[in-house]
């Protein structure tokens, strides 16, 4: 129905229906977001996982908070992971889950903030308070039409910020920005009570304050550093967990928590589920499920492994289907390939796309750095059969990674159909069998 839609009516007629569901929305619920702090994070990487930390964090500090996210969704206690296989939900689901957030007595709104999402009026009359930028970098470029158009689209976000409703309890109108990454300056052009910097890197922007971390290390699954005169050392693996907590300890301070606090809360901030999460089930080899889906994002996970001590890697991944950066398939072959001992290339979320041909456009990507099929190369449609591949050939001590879904709880085939699915439920049940 959606496509028929899309076809035959006109683009700007579909705009204006997105936006007429925003707005009856939020007055259907009665504006329940200018009852809460709402802070809104956006970025190609590392949301998830930062809106993640930064629950765990505001709750072991004593706040009472609610989440809409990839990873989960979250009213005060109750919580489970996202099954609904949307980052930001639609605007009725948003407005009601705020509506819920305000009842339970909640004090805080975090909300993992998508460039479709925005471009879809998903994120109109939602009263942010905190804007936040984790980094900007090229993804989402067929949906979007180029690189220009996805950061516009998640610039809406921080030009709507200054005309959000004012809340007596809450602080001044804040934009939060990576000031490592190359497109700070344009996020941080736009008009905000207040603009806050976070980063590893000297940089000569004029803010109202600048957060550094100092003395930063990962070392194996930790990471340390240095903020001010605070130390701090979380059981989170890589650089980009640097980054991520680093923005969250970032948001916690505007949000108006003292340095003291924000350290002895810190501890929460572990254990992010489907980001380099460990399956253990008495094996003699390690597993690891990670979320990472493109290029960037695994290239920095196989510079994150280098850390844990392994063998041999056995790699298995696929790419997804619905007209989502096909460029990207062979691509994530060719890290595969360059990387792993052993790739095994799977299903992951087809859509509407023929899952076999998506195996083989990544499998070439694999095959042009040198894998060879039924040596160290494996195509095998059913993803579960492909984990239990990457098992049978595990040796002790090897490292097998399973990305591109993480903790998302389905695989989503044609006609809308969803297929039940937790990669780390699947690895854990075929390890399982295997010991048999």
């Amino acid at each position: 129905m959606k496509s028929l839609i899309k076809k035959f009516i006109p683009r700007s007629a579909i705009s204006w229906y997105h936006l007429f569901l925003a707005k009856l929305a939020a007055w259907w619920f009665g504006y329940p977001s200018r009852r809460l702090v709402v802070v809104g994070v956006t970025g190609t990487g590392g949301k998830s996982s930062t809106v993640y930390l930064l629950a765990k964090l505001l709750e072991a500090a004593g706040k009472k908070v609610g989440v809409t996210s990839t990873v989960f969704f979250k009213v005060g206690e109750w919580e489970k992971l996202n099954d609904k296989k949307m980052t930001m939900l639609g605007r009725f689901q948003t407005q009601k889950m705020l509506s819920r957030m305000v009842k339970a007595g909640c004090e805080i709104a975090l909300i993992e903030t998508t460039s479709q999402g925005i471009e879809q009026f998903r994120h109109i009359d939602i009263d942010y308070d905190v804007v936040v930028l984790t980094n900007l970098y090229p993804e989402h470029l067929e949906a979007h039409g180029g690189f220009a158009n996805y950061q516009k689209a998640k610039g809406k976000l921080f030009a709507a910020l200054a005309t959000t409703y004012k809340k007596s309890f809450a602080p001044p109108k804040t934009i939060i920005v990576n000031g490592d990454d190359e497109q700070a300056e344009y996020f941080l052009s736009f008009p905000a009570d207040k603009k806050v910097v976070f980063g590893l890197k000297p940089n000569s922007f004029v803010v109202d304050e600048q957060i550094k971390a100092f003395n930063y290390l990962s070392a194996g699954q930790n990471i340390s550093f240095k903020i001010e005169d605070q130390d701090f050392s979380l059981s989170l693996m890589g650089e980009l967990n640097i980054y991520n907590s680093l923005c969250a300890v970032t948001i916690t301070k505007v949000l108006g928590l003292g340095w003291q606090k924000i350290k002895l809360a810190a501890g929460a901030m572990k254990n992010i589920p489907g980001r380099q999460e460990f399956i253990e089930a008495g094996q003699n080899f390690k597993v690891m499920v990670d979320y990472a889906f493109e290029p960037k994002a695994m290239t920095a996970l196989y510079e994150t492994i280098k850390q844990i001590p392994h063998q041999r890697i056995i790699h298995v991944l696929g790419g997804t289907g619905g007209g989502r950066d096909v460029a990207r398939r062979p691509i994530l072959g060719e890290i595969a390939g360059q990387q792993a001992s052993v790739v095994i290339v799977t299903n992951e979320d087809p859509y509407d796309d023929d899952p076999l041909m998506i195996i083989n456009q990544v499998a070439d990507g694999a095959i042009r750095k040198g894998k060879q099929e039924g040596q160290d190369l494996w195509k095998i449609l059913d993803r579960r059969e492909a984990i239990a591949k990457a098992i049978a050939l595990s040796q002790p001590e090897d490292l097998i990674l399973v990305t591109g879904k993480g903790s998302e709880q389905a695989i989503c085939v044609k006609n809308g159909q969803k297929i039940p699915w937790d990669d780390r439920q699947v690895a854990k049940e075929e390890i399982l069998k295997a010991l048999k």
